[in-house]
């Protein structure tokens, strides 16, 4: 037991203790260190594997991004982002022989002799977002850096940058702000874990090969050496500095993880993953085949799309030119609208996403081709956006006699030509959307929805009586239809609200 005299002399203390701690401050008067905020993520993969796809990608579907680099200068294809990477390389390549014929010997003119040429006089940050609103885009961006190591912002870890070079313009600021003014969700890629391997800076014939320019064409190193610690610091430290300056919703990551260590994967996401909780906004980040585990990030399928529905989302990266271009390439080709508004339907009812990519040319102009298609989306969403929008994928993803013959990667075909016959549906709320992704005729027969007795079947079918009413997007007037044992057939308008791919909309209700 105390004594009394004793608790005269403690309870003066504890109560200044406890009043100096809520404080902040010790009992010597010293101030106390501050509280760590709260990490909701670990970098560990248990804990990273916890996130989840934002309800606003969920919702938005489709985004845009841009390549725009040095390499718009030569604008070679049929990849204009490996023109230089084939010309190193390759001595007997088309690349290095075009390259020879046009510059000169590659021991005299590389790959930082296009960097004056890279002017980007005719960028407008402003214009190009504007463009990507009209084409429906919910979220837009650049290629933040790209395998040649030209860094696309004012960094603090390279001279070789946009902002102090070529343009002399930091593009991925000024999209920053152009895009998110316009509400949209902001899109930083990188590229450049590749580039280690891109240029080969062990070859002293070239200039990649002299140290004066590792800023640029990477560190030194042996051909078949290992990322150093360096290296990977850089990779990080580049991510860190757009994230902590720029704020962007989704970073997308190319080809090049393999080669980053699962230390420095996990410290950047969870300092990506963390930064967003501390500024109470849900992000995403992308990767390709095996290169994040499951749950940590969102599977991307380079210029592809899933065959079937999948219990999984994923994304597609793809582009509006035919052949692998990305960066802009003189007399490539593009797509037709009809393709690109087909596509962007089946993977939205196959539960994916879609990022399509255009290549600006090197003063920054968007080629007419493709602010065409761009805006042509555009209308067609404008007139169909219910079907795409804030939906989901519906038990099936559709019918029809046109399939893909593969899955995953590089399955996209610019010759496939969907029918009339072909139906993909998505849902919200009460409304089933059956989208023909071509002119059906005057009437439309979805087999799918005959009412079916044997489960095993698989296909969901819908009873009569819960079908309120059925009209075509873009038109409004309720459509006559009957439900027959082959399936619902529905009879057209007199005339097309659209050109592409055209929405039936099925509102449905209780059945009893």
């Amino acid at each position: 037991m105390i004594p009394l005299r004793k608790k005269k002399t403690l309870l003066p203390e504890l109560l200044l203790a406890t009043l100096a701690a809520l404080a902040g401050y010790g009992l010597d008067g010293q101030r106390c260190g501050a509280a760590e905020p709260e990490q909701p993520y670990q970098p560990t993969w248990n804990s990273l594997s916890t996130r989840h796809t934002p309800q606003w990608l969920r919702d938005g579907k489709f985004g845009i991004y841009t390549h725009w680099g040095v390499y718009a200068v030569p604008a070679m294809g049929p990849n204009a982002t490996w023109y230089a990477n084939i010309a190193y390389y390759n001595p007997d390549s088309s690349e290095r022989k075009h390259w020879e014929q046009t510059y000169g010997p590659l021991e005299k003119f590389g790959y930082k002799d296009f960097i004056p040429q890279f002017t980007g006089a005719k960028f407008n940050a402003e214009e190009w977002a504007d463009l990507f609103q009209k084409a429906g885009a919910r979220f837009a961006g650049p290629v933040a850096e790209h395998h040649d190591g030209f860094a696309m912002w004012d960094t603090k870890y390279s001279e070789w940058n946009a902002a102090k070079m070529g343009p002399k313009r930091d593009v991925v600021g000024e999209l920053a702000a152009a895009i998110k003014k316009r509400g949209m969700k902001y899109v930083a890629a990188f590229h450049h874990a590749e580039s280690w391997l891109y240029f080969p800076t062990f070859d002293k014939r070239y200039d990649c090969g002299d140290p004066r320019y590792s800023g640029l064409y990477g560190f030194i190193h042996e051909k078949d050496a290992l990322p150093t610690k360096a290296f990977l610091d850089l990779w990080k430290n580049k991510i860190v500095e757009v994230i902590d300056n720029y704020d962007p919703d989704l970073i997308w990551f190319d080809n090049g993880l393999e080669l980053i260590t699962d230390v420095y994967k996990q410290d950047m996401l969870a300092y990506y993953y963390n930064k967003a909780a501390a500024r109470q906004k849900e992000v995403v980040v992308t990767y390709k085949r095996n290169t994040l585990p499951p749950g940590t990030g969102l599977l991307d399928l380079e210029r592809g799309q899933e065959a079937d529905l999948t219990y999984y989302d994923w994304i597609t990266d793809s582009t509006v030119d035919v052949g692998r271009g990305w960066g802009y390439v003189k007399g490539l080709g593009f797509k037709t609208l009809d393709n690109l508004v087909d596509n962007l339907v089946d993977r939205v009812s196959k539960n994916g996403y879609l990022l399509l990519n255009v290549g600006p040319m090197a003063d920054g102009t968007i080629p007419d081709e493709a602010k065409a298609l761009l805006l042509g989306m555009g209308r067609w969403l404008q007139v169909n956006g219910e079907a795409i929008y804030g939906t989901t994928p519906w038990v099936t993803a559709g019918e029809g006699p046109t399939r893909l013959t593969q899955r995953g990667d590089f399955n996209e075909r610019n010759d496939l030509r969907y029918t009339g016959q072909d139906i993909r549906f998505t849902v919200k709320g009460n409304n089933l959307y059956a989208t023909a992704l071509d002119w059906p005729g005057e009437k439309l027969l979805i087999r799918s929805l005959a009412p079916r007795w044997e489960s095993w079947t698989g296909w969901p079918g819908l009873y009569p009586s819960e079908i309120v009413s059925i009209t075509m997007l873009g038109d409004g007037r309720e459509l006559k239809w009957e439900m027959t044992k082959a399936g619902l057939s529905i009879e057209t308008p007199k005339t097309k609200p659209c050109e592409h791919a055209f929405v039936f909309k099925i509102v449905r209700r209780n059945p009893f």
